[in-house]
């Protein structure tokens, strides 16, 4: 297509385009495609003149757009060179003082040793997270936040029940059959709450599996 442009070095609409294609190997199907994708790339201007939309390239107009390309380039070179040159600087700064020595084996093996013994204690901490008391605690004031949710919904189906049966007093027995489908049967009630297991309970039961695996 740019071959178009180059020998004719004319204007183009893209109807006359479409048939200049196939002489170049461009299916006319492409041919708009192809178009678009080289003025995206500004190796083809187009403007348009009152309703008819002209396409045109100089070969003049590829030379300039290669020589942007390659300035661009060549400063993109130089800022990495730059960059380069200030991060082995940089490095060599910080081999400063961590020469390889006994000294410093010593530090990484013990350093190493650290790390293996946190993690441990870390996984074994884990084992415990069930009955740690700030868990327990959440835990517990989740519990009360799901019982009130739960008996405020409660209210909320015996204040329906009750209006539907003051409005609606001769389909008693529709009502009493629904509430039955959806399991509002006769024991349904209010949630009672268990009496929460005291926190002293809970670092017992902490202290027994210590020593029960010897960790105390």
């Amino acid at each position: 297509m740019l071959q178009i442009f180059y020998e004719s070095q004319d204007f183009f609409l893209l109807k006359e385009l479409e048939k200049l294609g196939p002489k170049k190997g461009v299916i006319t199907q492409s041919v708009k495609d192809v178009v678009q994708s080289l003025v995206d790339d500004d190796l083809v201007s187009k403007d348009k003149i009152g309703t008819s939309v002209y396409f045109w390239s100089l070969p003049s107009c590829a030379g300039n757009q290669l020589r942007n390309v390659r300035r661009k380039l060549e400063s993109d070179l130089q800022s990495s060179k730059k960059r380069f040159t200030e991060l082995v600087d940089q490095c060599n700064e910080l081999k400063k003082g961590r020469e390889e020595s006994d000294e410093r084996e010593e530090a990484l093996a013990e350093l190493k040793a650290i790390e293996l013994k946190y993690n441990e204690l870390k996984e074994e901490m884990g084992q415990y997270a069930d009955n740690d008391p700030a868990a327990f605690e959440a835990m517990k004031k989740a519990i009360e936040v799901a019982h009130g949710a739960a008996n405020r919904w409660t209210d909320n189906i015996f204040t329906l029940r009750q209006w539907c049966s003051n409005n609606f007093p001769e389909a008693k027995e529709q009502l009493e059959h629904m509430y039955k489908e959806v399991g509002i049967t006769d024991d349904f009630d209010y949630v009672e709450l268990s009496p929460a297991i005291p926190l002293r309970a809970v670092g017992d039961q902490m202290l027994e599996r210590q020593f029960s695996n010897g960790i105390m």
